[in-house]
């Protein structure tokens, strides 16, 4: 099948060396929406009364857990692929070479970031809530990584956005000629998570959603747009009833998010009154200044000699 005008190149290179160390546009990618996730959380979480830049106390535990947890889930949903015959075990280790799964993450990142939120005292539902938006770019960056190592992509397609990938190529389908284009699902899922972001923001604003009811709506954005692009995908996974595991967790997101909707608007229906945790409530170094100032009268307790003065004045007046 000839290449047609618009079909979408694949990158040359996925790597380039910086010295000794080989640094990867995976990994690139994947920083480079962390931070991203980061600046718009922080900028959420300020607007609502947050200490500035608590956020990163909070990353500090949910992102190596996301990490960890979404290569664990990789390879658990990949088994044969590291581990079945003729596999190299060690490969589980490889994250460089890709493969992350998000739900993965999701499972490690809450567990860091509820902890993260027990430290700092914030509410964990408003950092989910100001977290969501920020997730869905991370996530629309972060799969840019799959375009340059070339892997992820559907199934063949005569479409003019057709990815042309290179062959030969560890991912290419037995019996494909070469030549052959395919669905570019990352960039069908870059499309959709940049619209949820929109999204995100207006009905965070519009609709005032909270108690995590807009991490709700993320779950169910997110997870109904990945459902469609999991049924394209041609990569090996793991099936399940005739689906793979990731559209089964693709429905289990869609479902989970209905749930925190529907739960945490019966259960708060109100506003929340504070992003803290009654108790660890923050207030900004200059938010009260009148002590400092020559005319701030502290009447916790009056003056010795103000004491001293009234009693001398009562007993005049008693005699």
């Amino acid at each position: 099948m000839p290449l047609l005008p618009l079909s979408i190149p694949s990158p040359d290179v996925s790597s380039f060396q910086l010295g000794p160390i080989t640094i990867h546009f995976y990994a690139l990618c994947i920083i480079a929406g962390i931070i991203a996730a980061v600046f718009l959380t922080n900028a959420r979480l300020t607007k609502r009364g947050a200490e500035p830049w608590v956020v990163i106390d909070i990353s500090l535990l949910a992102v190596p857990l996301a990490i960890i947890a979404a290569r664990v889930y990789h390879v658990l949903t990949h088994w044969n692929f590291y581990f079945g015959e003729g596999a190299n075990p060690l490969s589980a280790l490889y994250i460089w070479e890709g493969g992350i799964a998000i739900y993965g993450a999701l499972i490690g990142g809450a567990v860091g970031a509820w902890l993260g939120c027990r430290w700092t005292g914030i509410r964990f539902w408003t950092f989910a809530d100001a977290l969501a938006p920020g997730l869905l770019l991370a996530q629309a960056m972060g799969r840019f990584g799959n375009w340059f190592n070339q892997e992820l992509f559907g199934l063949p397609t005569d479409l003019p956005w057709g990815l042309e990938i290179d062959y030969p190529n560890s991912a290419w389908p037995v019996g494909l000629p070469e030549g052959t284009l395919f669905h570019p699902t990352f960039l069908y899922e870059v499309i959709w998570n940049l619209l949820g972001v929109l999204v995100l923001l207006w009905a965070g604003r519009r609709l005032r959603l909270q108690w995590g009811r807009l991490f709700g709506l993320y779950l169910v954005w997110y997870s109904a747009g990945r459902i469609v692009w999991e049924s394209i995908r041609i990569d090996p996974s793991d099936i399940i009833l005739g689906l793979r595991t990731n559209v089964w967790a693709a429905i289990a997101g869609v479902v989970l998010g209905l749930v925190i909707i529907v739960v945490q608007k019966r259960r708060h229906p109100g506003i929340e009154p504070s992003p803290y945790q009654p108790g660890r409530e923050w207030s900004p170094s200059g938010a009260v200044q009148s002590q400092d100032t020559p005319d701030y009268v502290d009447v916790s307790e009056p003056p010795t000699d103000a004491v001293e003065e009234a009693s001398a004045t009562s007993t005049v007046a008693t005699k």
